[in-house]
Protein backbone atom coordinates (compact mmCIF):
# COMPACT_ATOMS: atom_id res chain seq x y z
CA UNK A 1 0.00 0.00 0.00
CA UNK A 2 1.34 3.43 -1.00
CA UNK A 3 -0.40 6.31 0.87
CA UNK A 4 -3.89 4.88 0.59
CA UNK A 5 -3.23 3.33 -2.80
CA UNK A 6 -3.49 -0.46 -2.90
CA UNK A 7 -1.23 -1.95 -5.57
CA UNK A 8 -1.34 -5.68 -6.25
CA UNK A 9 1.56 -7.41 -8.04
CA UNK A 10 1.26 -10.80 -9.69
CA UNK A 11 4.38 -12.27 -11.24
CA UNK A 12 5.50 -15.57 -12.77
CA UNK A 13 5.31 -17.64 -15.95
CA UNK A 14 2.16 -17.88 -18.11
CA UNK A 15 -0.17 -17.85 -15.06
CA UNK A 16 1.41 -15.41 -12.56
CA UNK A 17 0.83 -15.64 -8.80
CA UNK A 18 0.97 -13.02 -6.01
CA UNK A 19 4.50 -11.74 -5.51
CA UNK A 20 6.45 -13.32 -2.68
CA UNK A 21 6.95 -11.14 0.45
CA UNK A 22 10.60 -10.39 -0.33
CA UNK A 23 9.64 -9.00 -3.76
CA UNK A 24 6.59 -7.07 -2.52
CA UNK A 25 8.56 -5.40 0.30
CA UNK A 26 11.36 -4.40 -2.06
CA UNK A 27 9.13 -2.40 -4.44
CA UNK A 28 10.14 1.28 -4.42
CA UNK A 29 8.17 2.65 -7.34
CA UNK A 30 6.02 1.56 -10.27
CA UNK A 31 5.36 3.36 -13.53
CA UNK A 32 2.97 2.33 -16.30
CA UNK A 33 2.40 4.00 -19.67
CA UNK A 34 -0.73 3.19 -21.70
CA UNK A 35 -1.01 4.33 -25.33
CA UNK A 36 -3.97 4.16 -27.70
CA UNK A 37 -1.65 3.02 -30.50
CA UNK A 38 1.32 0.75 -29.97
CA UNK A 39 2.35 -1.24 -26.96
CA UNK A 40 2.00 -0.07 -23.38
CA UNK A 41 4.95 -0.39 -21.01
CA UNK A 42 5.84 -0.69 -17.34
CA UNK A 43 8.81 -0.30 -15.03
CA UNK A 44 9.19 -1.62 -11.49
CA UNK A 45 12.07 -0.45 -9.30
CA UNK A 46 13.10 -2.78 -6.47
CA UNK A 47 15.49 -1.96 -3.63
CA UNK A 48 18.02 -4.75 -3.17
CA UNK A 49 20.77 -5.39 -0.67
CA UNK A 50 22.86 -8.07 0.98
CA UNK A 51 22.01 -9.27 4.46
CA UNK A 52 24.12 -11.85 6.25
CA UNK A 53 26.07 -14.81 4.93
CA UNK A 54 23.24 -15.95 2.67
CA UNK A 55 23.84 -12.91 0.44
CA UNK A 56 27.61 -13.10 0.25
CA UNK A 57 27.61 -14.78 -3.17
CA UNK A 58 25.07 -12.49 -4.84
CA UNK A 59 22.02 -10.34 -4.22
CA UNK A 60 19.19 -12.62 -3.14
CA UNK A 61 16.52 -10.94 -5.29
CA UNK A 62 18.77 -11.15 -8.34
CA UNK A 63 18.72 -14.92 -7.98
CA UNK A 64 14.93 -15.13 -7.63
CA UNK A 65 13.56 -17.14 -10.63
CA UNK A 66 10.42 -14.97 -10.70
CA UNK A 67 12.53 -11.97 -11.78
CA UNK A 68 13.51 -13.30 -15.16
CA UNK A 69 12.92 -12.04 -18.72
CA UNK A 70 9.65 -13.19 -20.32
CA UNK A 71 7.92 -13.78 -17.00
CA UNK A 72 4.48 -12.22 -16.86
CA UNK A 73 3.56 -9.28 -14.61
CA UNK A 74 0.03 -8.14 -13.69
CA UNK A 75 -0.44 -4.84 -11.83
CA UNK A 76 -3.80 -4.05 -10.23
CA UNK A 77 -4.95 -0.91 -8.42
CA UNK A 78 -7.67 -1.14 -5.77
CA UNK A 79 -10.05 1.82 -5.37
CA UNK A 80 -13.12 1.51 -3.13
CA UNK A 81 -12.65 -2.27 -3.03
CA UNK A 82 -12.88 -2.44 -6.85
CA UNK A 83 -9.78 -3.86 -8.61
CA UNK A 84 -8.66 -2.11 -11.81
CA UNK A 85 -5.96 -3.81 -13.86
CA UNK A 86 -3.48 -1.25 -15.22
CA UNK A 87 -0.93 -3.64 -16.76
CA UNK A 88 -0.66 -7.22 -17.94
CA UNK A 89 2.78 -7.48 -19.45
CA UNK A 90 6.00 -9.34 -20.06
CA UNK A 91 9.39 -8.56 -18.50
CA UNK A 92 11.80 -7.74 -21.33
CA UNK A 93 14.75 -6.04 -19.59
CA UNK A 94 16.43 -6.29 -16.17
CA UNK A 95 18.81 -3.58 -15.00
CA UNK A 96 20.97 -3.82 -11.90
CA UNK A 97 22.47 -0.66 -10.36
CA UNK A 98 24.75 -1.29 -7.34
CA UNK A 99 24.62 1.59 -4.88
CA UNK A 100 27.49 3.42 -3.22
CA UNK A 101 25.85 2.92 0.19
CA UNK A 102 24.65 -0.32 1.83
CA UNK A 103 21.10 -1.14 0.75
CA UNK A 104 21.11 1.52 -1.98
CA UNK A 105 21.27 -0.90 -4.92
CA UNK A 106 18.26 -1.10 -7.24
CA UNK A 107 16.92 -3.73 -9.59
CA UNK A 108 14.69 -2.35 -12.37
CA UNK A 109 12.25 -4.55 -14.27
CA UNK A 110 11.12 -3.12 -17.59
CA UNK A 111 8.55 -4.65 -19.89
CA UNK A 112 5.67 -4.22 -22.30
CA UNK A 113 2.09 -5.48 -22.49
CA UNK A 114 1.49 -9.04 -23.67
CA UNK A 115 1.22 -7.92 -27.30
CA UNK A 116 5.04 -7.94 -27.31
CA UNK A 117 4.75 -11.71 -27.71
CA UNK A 118 2.96 -11.07 -31.02
CA UNK A 119 6.06 -9.25 -32.26
CA UNK A 120 8.60 -12.02 -31.68
CA UNK A 121 8.48 -13.96 -34.94
CA UNK A 122 8.44 -12.75 -38.52
CA UNK A 123 6.50 -15.04 -40.83
CA UNK A 124 5.00 -15.43 -44.28
CA UNK A 125 1.34 -16.42 -44.29
CA UNK A 126 -1.51 -16.44 -46.79
CA UNK A 127 -5.17 -15.76 -45.97
CA UNK A 128 -7.27 -17.08 -48.82
CA UNK A 129 -10.61 -15.28 -49.25
CA UNK A 130 -10.28 -13.67 -45.82
CA UNK A 131 -11.11 -10.01 -45.22
CA UNK A 132 -9.16 -7.91 -42.73
CA UNK A 133 -11.54 -8.54 -39.76
CA UNK A 134 -11.29 -12.32 -40.29
CA UNK A 135 -7.51 -12.11 -40.53
CA UNK A 136 -7.40 -10.14 -37.27
CA UNK A 137 -9.61 -12.72 -35.53
CA UNK A 138 -7.43 -15.62 -36.72
CA UNK A 139 -4.22 -14.01 -35.50
CA UNK A 140 -5.63 -13.04 -32.10
CA UNK A 141 -7.01 -16.56 -31.53
CA UNK A 142 -3.49 -18.00 -31.71
CA UNK A 143 -2.53 -16.18 -28.49
CA UNK A 144 -5.24 -17.54 -26.21
CA UNK A 145 -2.64 -18.49 -23.55
CA UNK A 146 -2.42 -14.79 -22.67
CA UNK A 147 -6.14 -14.48 -22.07
CA UNK A 148 -6.82 -12.48 -25.24
CA UNK A 149 -10.51 -11.83 -25.90
CA UNK A 150 -11.00 -10.38 -29.42
CA UNK A 151 -13.06 -7.23 -29.99
CA UNK A 152 -13.17 -6.60 -33.75
CA UNK A 153 -15.08 -3.74 -35.39
CA UNK A 154 -15.39 -4.07 -39.21
CA UNK A 155 -14.70 -0.97 -41.32
CA UNK A 156 -17.46 0.95 -43.09
CA UNK A 157 -16.38 -0.33 -46.51
CA UNK A 158 -15.08 -3.90 -46.28
CA UNK A 159 -12.15 -4.93 -48.46
CA UNK A 160 -13.35 -8.46 -49.36
CA UNK A 161 -10.77 -10.29 -51.52
CA UNK A 162 -11.76 -12.75 -54.26
CA UNK A 163 -9.41 -15.75 -54.63
CA UNK A 164 -9.30 -15.31 -58.42
CA UNK A 165 -8.07 -11.74 -58.01
CA UNK A 166 -5.77 -11.66 -55.00
CA UNK A 167 -4.79 -13.46 -51.82
CA UNK A 168 -3.86 -11.39 -48.76
CA UNK A 169 -0.31 -12.16 -47.67
CA UNK A 170 1.48 -11.49 -44.40
CA UNK A 171 5.20 -10.76 -44.38
CA UNK A 172 6.24 -9.71 -40.90
CA UNK A 173 5.22 -10.33 -37.31
CA UNK A 174 1.62 -10.81 -36.28
CA UNK A 175 1.62 -7.45 -34.50
CA UNK A 176 3.02 -5.64 -37.53
CA UNK A 177 0.38 -7.22 -39.75
CA UNK A 178 -2.52 -6.38 -37.43
CA UNK A 179 -1.44 -2.74 -37.42
CA UNK A 180 -0.84 -2.65 -41.17
CA UNK A 181 -4.26 -4.01 -42.13
CA UNK A 182 -5.88 -1.64 -39.64
CA UNK A 183 -4.14 1.49 -40.92
CA UNK A 184 -5.86 1.02 -44.30
CA UNK A 185 -9.14 2.02 -42.65
CA UNK A 186 -7.90 4.36 -39.92
CA UNK A 187 -8.22 1.52 -37.39
CA UNK A 188 -5.97 0.78 -34.43
CA UNK A 189 -4.88 -2.40 -32.71
CA UNK A 190 -3.93 -2.74 -29.06
CA UNK A 191 -4.20 -5.10 -26.11
CA UNK A 192 -5.94 -3.68 -23.04
CA UNK A 193 -5.66 -5.38 -19.62
CA UNK A 194 -8.77 -6.50 -17.77
CA UNK A 195 -11.53 -6.41 -16.88
CA UNK A 196 -10.15 -9.00 -14.43
CA UNK A 197 -6.55 -10.10 -13.79
CA UNK A 198 -5.33 -12.60 -16.38
CA UNK A 199 -7.77 -11.48 -19.09
CA UNK A 200 -6.97 -9.02 -21.88
CA UNK A 201 -9.08 -7.38 -24.58
CA UNK A 202 -7.47 -7.45 -28.04
CA UNK A 203 -9.10 -4.55 -29.88
CA UNK A 204 -8.99 -4.06 -33.67
CA UNK A 205 -11.16 -1.23 -34.98
CA UNK A 206 -11.58 2.55 -35.07
CA UNK A 207 -10.58 4.58 -31.98
CA UNK A 208 -13.26 3.88 -29.37
CA UNK A 209 -15.49 6.90 -28.88
CA UNK A 210 -18.52 5.16 -27.35
CA UNK A 211 -19.38 4.06 -23.84
CA UNK A 212 -19.92 5.88 -20.56
CA UNK A 213 -17.40 8.66 -19.90
CA UNK A 214 -14.96 8.17 -17.06
CA UNK A 215 -15.02 10.36 -13.95
CA UNK A 216 -14.61 13.96 -15.07
CA UNK A 217 -11.34 15.87 -15.05
CA UNK A 218 -11.84 19.15 -13.17
CA UNK A 219 -9.66 22.27 -13.44
CA UNK A 220 -9.86 25.76 -11.94
CA UNK A 221 -12.47 24.78 -9.35
CA UNK A 222 -10.63 25.17 -6.06
CA UNK A 223 -10.91 22.15 -3.76
CA UNK A 224 -13.00 20.32 -6.37
CA UNK A 225 -10.10 20.32 -8.84
CA UNK A 226 -8.28 17.05 -9.47
CA UNK A 227 -6.08 18.24 -12.37
CA UNK A 228 -2.82 19.84 -11.25
CA UNK A 229 -1.75 21.19 -14.66
CA UNK A 230 -3.08 21.18 -18.23
CA UNK A 231 -2.43 22.84 -21.61
CA UNK A 232 -4.40 22.88 -24.87
CA UNK A 233 -3.43 23.12 -28.55
CA UNK A 234 -5.18 23.20 -31.94
CA UNK A 235 -3.47 21.91 -35.11
CA UNK A 236 -4.95 23.52 -38.23
CA UNK A 237 -2.70 21.46 -40.49
CA UNK A 238 -4.06 18.11 -39.29
CA UNK A 239 -7.29 17.73 -41.36
CA UNK A 240 -6.85 16.28 -44.86
CA UNK A 241 -9.21 15.09 -47.59
CA UNK A 242 -8.48 12.52 -50.28
CA UNK A 243 -8.86 13.51 -53.92
CA UNK A 244 -7.65 10.74 -56.23
CA UNK A 245 -8.68 8.35 -58.98
CA UNK A 246 -8.64 4.55 -59.12
CA UNK A 247 -8.76 2.16 -62.06
CA UNK A 248 -11.49 -0.36 -61.31
CA UNK A 249 -10.77 -3.54 -63.27
CA UNK A 250 -14.22 -4.96 -62.63
CA UNK A 251 -15.92 -1.92 -64.17
CA UNK A 252 -13.12 -1.32 -66.66
CA UNK A 253 -13.16 2.38 -65.82
CA UNK A 254 -11.14 5.06 -64.07
CA UNK A 255 -13.27 6.62 -61.32
CA UNK A 256 -12.76 9.46 -58.82
CA UNK A 257 -12.32 8.71 -55.13
CA UNK A 258 -13.02 11.67 -52.85
CA UNK A 259 -13.76 12.26 -49.19
CA UNK A 260 -15.31 15.37 -47.70
CA UNK A 261 -15.79 14.88 -43.95
CA UNK A 262 -14.96 12.58 -41.09
CA UNK A 263 -17.40 9.79 -40.18
CA UNK A 264 -16.16 9.32 -36.61
CA UNK A 265 -19.23 8.66 -34.45
CA UNK A 266 -20.36 9.79 -32.01
CA UNK A 267 -18.91 13.33 -32.29
CA UNK A 268 -16.97 14.71 -29.33
CA UNK A 269 -16.79 18.41 -30.27
CA UNK A 270 -19.56 20.91 -31.00
CA UNK A 271 -17.44 22.64 -33.66
CA UNK A 272 -15.54 19.86 -35.45
CA UNK A 273 -12.80 20.58 -37.96
CA UNK A 274 -14.66 19.12 -40.92
CA UNK A 275 -12.45 19.53 -43.99
CA UNK A 276 -15.31 20.94 -46.11
CA UNK A 277 -15.83 23.77 -43.64
CA UNK A 278 -12.22 24.94 -43.72
CA UNK A 279 -11.09 27.66 -46.14
CA UNK A 280 -7.77 25.87 -46.51
CA UNK A 281 -7.39 22.12 -46.19
CA UNK A 282 -4.68 19.70 -47.15
CA UNK A 283 -5.40 17.31 -50.03
CA UNK A 284 -3.71 13.95 -50.25
CA UNK A 285 -3.62 10.85 -52.47
CA UNK A 286 -4.28 7.21 -51.71
CA UNK A 287 -1.34 5.02 -50.73
CA UNK A 288 -0.95 1.68 -52.52
CA UNK A 289 -4.18 1.99 -54.50
CA UNK A 290 -3.05 -0.36 -57.29
CA UNK A 291 -5.47 -3.25 -57.82
CA UNK A 292 -8.28 -1.81 -55.68
CA UNK A 293 -11.84 -1.44 -56.92
CA UNK A 294 -13.70 1.79 -56.23
CA UNK A 295 -15.36 0.55 -53.01
CA UNK A 296 -12.10 -0.72 -51.57
CA UNK A 297 -10.41 2.55 -52.47
CA UNK A 298 -13.21 4.56 -50.87
CA UNK A 299 -12.89 2.58 -47.63
CA UNK A 300 -9.21 3.37 -47.38
CA UNK A 301 -9.71 7.01 -48.36
CA UNK A 302 -12.38 7.51 -45.71
CA UNK A 303 -10.14 5.90 -43.12
CA UNK A 304 -7.36 8.36 -43.96
CA UNK A 305 -9.69 11.36 -43.62
CA UNK A 306 -11.14 10.07 -40.34
CA UNK A 307 -7.69 9.61 -38.86
CA UNK A 308 -6.53 13.07 -39.96
CA UNK A 309 -9.07 14.89 -37.76
CA UNK A 310 -8.73 12.70 -34.68
CA UNK A 311 -5.97 14.86 -33.18
CA UNK A 312 -6.97 18.37 -34.25
CA UNK A 313 -7.56 19.55 -30.66
CA UNK A 314 -5.30 18.08 -27.98
CA UNK A 315 -4.59 18.52 -24.28
CA UNK A 316 -1.79 17.37 -22.01
CA UNK A 317 -1.82 17.46 -18.25
CA UNK A 318 -1.30 15.77 -14.91
CA UNK A 319 -3.78 14.80 -12.22
CA UNK A 320 -3.59 13.70 -8.61
CA UNK A 321 -4.59 10.02 -8.63
CA UNK A 322 -5.77 10.04 -5.01
CA UNK A 323 -7.95 13.12 -5.46
CA UNK A 324 -9.28 11.73 -8.76
CA UNK A 325 -10.19 8.56 -6.90
CA UNK A 326 -9.61 6.07 -9.70
CA UNK A 327 -7.63 5.04 -12.74
CA UNK A 328 -7.90 7.21 -15.85
CA UNK A 329 -7.87 4.79 -18.76
CA UNK A 330 -6.45 5.39 -22.20
CA UNK A 331 -8.49 4.48 -25.31
CA UNK A 332 -11.81 5.67 -23.87
CA UNK A 333 -13.81 8.85 -23.25
CA UNK A 334 -13.51 11.37 -20.42
CA UNK A 335 -15.22 14.66 -19.66
CA UNK A 336 -13.30 17.86 -18.87
CA UNK A 337 -14.78 20.85 -17.04
CA UNK A 338 -13.64 24.20 -15.69
CA UNK A 339 -11.50 25.20 -18.70
CA UNK A 340 -14.14 27.30 -20.52
CA UNK A 341 -16.56 26.55 -23.36
CA UNK A 342 -13.88 26.15 -26.03
CA UNK A 343 -11.93 23.46 -24.18
CA UNK A 344 -14.60 21.87 -21.96
CA UNK A 345 -16.46 18.73 -22.99
CA UNK A 346 -15.69 15.17 -24.01
CA UNK A 347 -12.27 13.95 -25.14
CA UNK A 348 -10.71 10.71 -26.32
CA UNK A 349 -7.90 9.64 -23.96
CA UNK A 350 -4.84 8.90 -26.10
CA UNK A 351 -2.35 7.99 -23.38
CA UNK A 352 -1.95 7.83 -19.62
CA UNK A 353 1.28 7.44 -17.63
CA UNK A 354 0.91 6.20 -14.06
CA UNK A 355 3.61 7.01 -11.49
CA UNK A 356 3.21 5.22 -8.15
CA UNK A 357 5.59 5.53 -5.21
CA UNK A 358 5.50 5.77 -1.44
CA UNK A 359 3.82 9.10 -0.91
CA UNK A 360 2.17 9.89 -4.24
CA UNK A 361 0.20 8.64 -7.22
CA UNK A 362 0.30 10.82 -10.32
CA UNK A 363 -1.32 10.29 -13.71
CA UNK A 364 -0.05 12.20 -16.77
CA UNK A 365 -2.49 12.19 -19.66
CA UNK A 366 -2.93 13.16 -23.30
CA UNK A 367 -6.40 13.93 -24.73
CA UNK A 368 -7.62 14.52 -28.27
CA UNK A 369 -10.76 15.24 -30.29
CA UNK A 370 -11.83 16.53 -33.72
CA UNK A 371 -12.59 20.14 -32.78
CA UNK A 372 -13.56 22.56 -30.00
CA UNK A 373 -16.64 23.31 -27.93
CA UNK A 374 -18.65 21.29 -25.43
CA UNK A 375 -21.66 19.33 -26.71
CA UNK A 376 -23.56 19.75 -23.43
CA UNK A 377 -23.91 22.72 -21.03
CA UNK A 378 -22.46 20.64 -18.18
CA UNK A 379 -20.04 17.73 -17.85
CA UNK A 380 -21.30 14.88 -15.69
CA UNK A 381 -19.00 14.12 -12.70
Amino acid sequence: MFLGVNLSLLIGPTLPLPATPDIAEAVQSVSVTQNDEGRSGFQIVLQVGRVGLADMLDYRLLLNPLLRPFNRVILTMLFNAVPQVIMDGIITTIQMSPGSQPGAATLTLTGEDVSVMMDMKKKRSSYIAMSEPLIAAAIIASYAQYGLIPMIIPPVALDQPLPIERTPVQQGTDLEHLKAIGERFGHVFYVEPGPVPGINTAYWGPPRRIGLPQSALTVGSGPESNVESISFSYNGLAPAIVDDVVTDKRLNATLPVMTFASLRLPPLALLPALPTQLPNVRTTLLDNSSGLDVMQAYGRAQGATDKSVDNVATAQGELDGLRYGGVLRARSIVGLRGAGFTNDGLYYVKSVSHSISKGQYKQRFSLAREGVGALTPAVIP
